[in-house]
């Protein structure tokens, strides 16, 4: 059996470790990137550079619906269902392929396909890998292997064959009723995307409210949203049992209450990808969940291991494991000093959901400084519907609202909300105005360009007022 040595061996493709693996060669280190799957790890492959592109082609067909609306008359909209998934997967294969060839034309880097799991340590303390039947030696590990869907033990589940976000997409034909089992960020993009694209949507969400990570007016719209375009949303349900029907699946609810479709999609959160990792062989413990416990430079409780990307439950996103790599490699170059590269415990959560319009969000929520404020916090907030933007007016997309949130006493910002058009592109400006600490009234001050959503900011924080403490 062979037993190749390198300096570091990355387990798993996703966001941090291709660039992880070019800054470790380009610092003179040999790495092995071991990937059992596809390289790019879900972003690449069946997450975000699939289905936003998809979403591009039910946003054209649903524009090409309201073409009216602007003065164009089009006639009636169909869309090639086929041609739009063979856009999306060659998306996702040059986007792969590109990584690939980059990966591969990097000195020092070596991939190595297969399933890799530790198996104990030499006497010196290298940890051993294996690869089948290959065995690969390295002082350091960094483990950035991912999540996977999770599939509730719901009865009669196994007499179907139920989808997740990767078997939707790999389908053929477009389905004819989906029913998408969670309202939350996945659950409502697919929904949103396929009712586009031609199916019947119905969405089922155990809460009273869809996305309740969110603030309640925002849940609000997202529903008004999903109502609009023909999604049948039903909340407070729960699922008693699946099984097969004359159209393909049936759905009984907890209550009794009974529906019948073509294909059923569980969008019901994820797991990490650690329980086959042998973890317990390099004395390396996850939680229950199976999540690995880092400090904020990713290291885990085993000197020489680390933790990036969504197993160690500091951001499930695409850009916070990339941001992972970021601190790695700055704490290695001894960057510490430098404010951005403190660590992950530094760092303000910030996402997007890609629904049409698009939710984009940084720090506190509403109701998350509403509880500081009830423990004595002063905190200022200011709203604008986004009907009342000028930019919004003209391109006709007037649905949504901006909510900014600022701390009253250091007159920093802890928090914004950019709901409706371009909200996942102007979110940034916020979340890199907060990076720098400075007070909310040097963006008040700025000169914005005319017309554009963000030129309304100076305007909504001059309605700063006092947020109070949530009723009860």
């Amino acid at each position: 059996m062979s037993m190749p040595e390198f300096d570091s061996i990355i387990i798993g493709s996703g966001q941090a470790a291709p660039s992880l693996a070019a800054g470790l060669a380009q610092r003179g280190e040999t790495v092995a990137l071991v990937e059992g799957d596809r390289l790019g790890g879900t972003c690449v492959n069946t997450g975000c550079t699939p289905t936003k592109t998809l979403r591009k082609s039910a946003r054209v067909a649903h524009l090409a619906r309201r073409a009216a609306d602007f003065g164009v008359a089009t006639g009636e909209v169909e869309v090639d269902f086929p041609a739009a998934m063979a856009r999306m997967r060659a998306r996702s294969d040059t986007a792969r392929e590109g990584l690939t060839s980059w990966l591969e034309g990097t000195e020092g880097i070596t991939l190595v396909h297969g399933w890799g799991r530790f198996d104990g340590r030499e006497v010196d303390g290298r940890f051993r890998v294996t690869v089948g039947d290959q065995v690969l030696l390295a002082r350091q590990v960094y483990l950035n292997t991912g999540t996977r869907p999770f599939l509730p033990p719901v009865p009669g589940i196994d007499t179907i064959t139920p989808l997740d976000n990767a078997s939707l997409l790999a389908l053929a034909e477009r389905p004819d009723h989906l029913i998408v089992v969670g309202g939350s960020y996945i659950g409502l993009e697919l929904g949103q995307i396929f009712r586009r694209l031609g199916s019947q949507v119905t969405i089922l969400h155990r809460a009273d409210r869809l996305a309740e990570r969110e603030d309640a007016d925002v849940s609000g719209i997202i529903a008004d949203i999903m109502r609009s375009e023909g999604i049948d949303l039903r909340l407070n349900a729960s699922l008693g049992s699946v099984g097969k029907s004359m159209r393909g699946v049936l759905v009984t609810l907890e209550d009794s209450t009974e529906l019948s479709g073509s294909h059923i999609l569980f969008a019901t959160g994820r797991v990490p990808n650690t329980d086959a990792l042998n973890l317990a062989s390099v004395g390396l413990a996850a939680d229950k969940r199976g999540y690995i416990a880092t400090d904020a430079q990713l290291k885990t409780d085993v000197p020489g291991i680390w933790a990036l990307g969504d197993i160690n439950r500091r951001g499930a996103f695409t850009h916070t494991a990339y941001h992972d790599h970021e601190i790695v490699l700055a704490h290695r170059d001894g960057l510490t000093d430098l404010h951005q590269w403190q660590g992950a415990d530094a760092r303000v959560t910030t996402y997007a959901m890609f629904t049409d319009p698009p939710l984009g969000r940084v720090g506190l929520s509403k109701a998350e400084a509403q509880a500081l404020v009830a423990k004595g916090q002063r905190i200022l907030i200011s709203d604008m519907p986004m009907d009342r933007v000028s930019r919004a007016k003209e391109e006709g997309e007037t649905t949504g609202l901006i909510r900014l949130i600022v701390d009253a006493e250091s007159e920093r910002f802890l928090g914004a909300t950019v709901f409706g058009f371009a909200g996942d592109e102007i979110i940034a400006t916020l979340t890199n105005f907060m990076a720098t600490g400075a007070s909310y009234r040097m963006m008040q001050q700025a000169l914005p360009i005319h017309p554009t959503v963000a030129e309304f900011f100076p305007t909504i924080l001059a309605g700063l007022k006092p947020l109070e403490a949530a009723d009860g």
